[in-house]
């Protein structure tokens, strides 16, 4: 005798997708609000009814600026006033100085061609970075040249004062101990190096000599402290 068994199976469907029967937990306050679709804020915003200013387009109606033909900032510049120079005229330099020929500079005409050569570095770093937000794609090389000539003429003036200072520091030595520089001292009732060197700075400001600039300051208590002069354009630059 064959009797049919009926088995029922529970299934429960397979989906990938979020149930939506759910409640809704996004608590996002910017929710709907797409600057691609330009949908807008969900509420409206407080706008003053002023009008607002509308740029002039026409140049002719502008507003002129009074600008000082002769102010410092211009020598940053070129002759023409542009924002770079073509190649061309960047790559019209000469050589660096040498460190021989700086050996017979002045510590003024040292100081000078200091600061002309900061001024040149700056003019130089300005057009490049102008020319690089410009895209030109003209000039790297030039600038490259003439800003190292410029480097190598700062690195010989620095050669040239530590070259100085070092000698100026071991005639000090020699004269502290020279004996006979010391029995000198003792009978003029001095009693070492540092009141020669005040005495120094007082015949020299007496001479005239302050005003040459070997001494330039008469606060400083030895040549070592002696400040540097107010930077002075001279006529002989960087060849």
């Amino acid at each position: 005798m064959s009797s049919s068994v009926c088995t029922r199976c529970q299934v429960s469907l397979f989906s990938t997708t979020i149930s939506r029967s759910g409640p809704n937990s996004d608590r996002s306050k910017k929710r709907g609000v797409s600057a691609l679709r330009r949908t807008g804020p969900r509420w409206p915003t407080a706008v003053s009814k002023e009008p607002l200013p509308r740029p002039v387009l026409n140049p002719a109606k502008r507003s002129k600026v009074q600008v000082n033909e002769k102010h410092g900032l211009w020598a940053f510049f070129d002759k023409e006033r542009n924002a770079f120079e073509t190649p061309e005229t960047v790559a019209e330099h000469g050589r660096p100085w040498s460190v021989e020929e700086l050996r017979h500079k002045s510590f003024e005409d040292l100081h000078c061609l200091w600061w002309v050569c900061v001024r040149e570095r700056n003019r130089l770093i300005t057009q490049e970075h102008e020319r690089e937000r410009a895209r030109a794609g003209f000039g790297q090389s030039e600038f490259e040249d003439r800003d190292l000539a410029v480097r190598t003429t700062m690195r010989g003036i620095k050669h040239v004062l530590t070259e100085r200072w070092y000698s100026y520091e071991d005639a000090r030595k020699l004269a502290v101990e020279d004996p006979r520089l010391r029995r000198v001292l003792e009978q003029e009732g001095k009693g070492d190096i540092e009141d020669l060197e005040e005495e120094a700075f007082e015949d020299a400001s007496n001479s005239g000599l302050a005003e040459e600039g070997i001494f330039r300051d008469k606060s400083a208590k030895s040549i070592s402290e002696i400040p540097a002069q107010e930077p002075r354009l001279v006529q002989e630059t960087a060849r």
